[in-house]
């Protein structure tokens, strides 16, 4: 590994530049995994059940693409612009003409076949390979942006506010949109807007990551890997997996993923259905950036003197609890639901928001144990772990809606519907986050200790290199 030194110092443009990143691939991720299920459903027509198959189906796929990926990205020679800003040039617009094309309504009265085709050949397409190709490159990059641990800390805490952002703005606005009250004040689907709005956040998308590819700079270098040298992604995966601070990460992204995404996808129907309310959810939605925007000072300081893994174990274990609480009160109106939720937002979105820092801290145990690093192979399988994650999210959400008996294409549910809907919605997030805090505490090694001990040693491995 290298360090270049002609080119300008790391600063706030990289670490602006970098949350444009992600807040492209929110504007394409965040819309997916809100209110993908509810175009299937509610404009398409088909069963919850088969939306569920659909994201468990494309989940298998993205264990070959993410994988491949992160192999590809740590094996090619890079070119003139970067071994990972290259991908955002190339991936920007086929992305987001991906994304596109998932939300299209001429085909909803199509037949079952048709429309079951076309599901799956559009969201593979997007979520399996054209989102692998930008995402991998993307969040293997902050490793070669700078080499300084809390250079890289700062990336995590932009990107987690970028992500924020796109959620926020999605989140706000897209309720607001899709939604009317017909004549008896239920709440009913516009389904022409999902294709006007994709068209809006794809061209957002493209503009982000133009920003992103222009502001960012790569400033360590890694020579590719000789083909003679290079494993088999068998004997990759074998040696990634044999790391427990890794195994632990991935346990833990995977519940934390399903989690937020099991909101997302639920919240939808619950303030519809349940609260008969989506402007609460807009606004549930709105508050999350305050929340995110108020922890984003605190979260290098507490890491650093509490540690990351301590601290996460109490936010994460407090969030749970916090929606267990919600289950056994079932709450009528919609306001205090999101006033106690947004109490209990604090303890996750800590962990959220630190979680890239976890990763590097678990790119530097790798190093020190294997004297290498293999930083796209190991991005290429966390983020594997998080679509799993999203998939389980999306997957059993939709099964538990059809399981509850949720009827597509009422506009009306039954009050046992509803109340089975609230009762999945509160009890699976906070079953996902205090499970989280479980594996964070029995499971995942790299306490504040830990993590200062291989700090020490690869810094005199590279002092002694000189």
């Amino acid at each position: 590994m290298s360090t270049k030194t002609s080119t300008k110092p790391f600063g706030i443009k990289d670490k602006f530049g970098y949350m444009m990143g992600d807040i492209a691939n929110d504007f394409m991720f965040m819309f997916a995994s809100g209110y993908l299920m509810v175009f299937y459903t509610k404009v398409l027509g088909v069963s919850a059940a088969l939306v569920g198959t659909l994201f468990l189906v494309s989940r298998i796929v993205d264990a070959f693409t993410d994988i491949g990926m992160g192999v590809i990205v740590d094996s090619v020679k890079p070119a003139k612009d970067g071994r990972f800003r290259s991908w955002i040039r190339r991936m920007c617009i086929p992305v987001t003409l991906a994304s596109f094309l998932m939300y299209q309504t001429s085909l909803a009265d199509a037949s079952l076949t048709v429309k079951t085709v076309y599901m799956f050949v559009t969201y593979i397409l997007w979520g399996s390979i054209c989102y692998t190709a930008i995402n991998i490159p993307y969040g293997s990059m902050a490793a070669a942006i700078s080499a300084d641990p809390k250079d890289r800390a700062s990336l995590s805490t932009w990107r987690s506010v970028g992500a924020q952002i796109a959620s926020t703005v999605i989140n706000a606005a897209v309720p607001m949109l899709i939604y009317h009250a017909n004549a008896d004040g239920n709440q009913v689907v516009n389904k022409g807007m999902f294709p006007k709005i994709a068209g809006v956040f794809a061209i957002c998308a493209v503009i982000c990551y133009i920003i992103c590819y222009k502001f960012t700079t790569e400033r360590v270098q890694v020579a590719p890997k000789e083909k003679a040298a290079t494993k088999s992604n068998t004997n990759i995966v074998a040696t990634l997996f044999s790391s427990r601070a890794l195994i632990a990460l991935i346990l833990a992204a995977i519940f934390l993923v399903f989690g937020t995404i099991l909101a997302s996808s639920l919240n939808a129907y619950l303030y519809a259905d349940y609260f008969k309310n989506p402007g609460a959810l807009s606004t549930y939605n709105s508050l999350m950036l305050i929340v995110t925007l108020g922890l984003s000072p605190f979260v290098v300081v507490l890491s650093m003197k509490f540690g990351k893994k301590e601290t996460a174990v109490v936010g994460t274990l407090f969030t749970g609890l916090v929606y267990v609480l919600l289950c056994v009160l079932r709450v009528q109106n919609p306001w205090v639901y999101v006033g106690i939720s947004f109490v209990g937002a604090f303890g996750y979105m800590y962990f959220q928001m630190a979680v890239w820092a976890f990763l590097t801290d678990v790119l530097d145990d790798s190093e020190v144990r294997t004297h290498k690093r293999d930083d796209g192979t190991i991005y290429g399988v966390y983020s594997f772990a998080r679509k799993l994650g999203q998939a389980l999210a999306g997957g059993l959400g939709g099964f538990a809606l059809t399981a509850i008996g949720y009827a597509e294409k009422a506009e009306v549910q039954t009050e046992a519907v509803k109340n089975s809907l609230y009762t999945v919605t509160t009890l699976g997030q906070g079953s996902a986050y205090i499970i989280v805090a479980l594996i964070l505490l029995f499971i995942y090694p790299l306490s504040k200790k830990k993590i200062n001990d291989n700090t020490r040693i690869l810094q005199e491995r590279r002092e002694s290199a000189n």
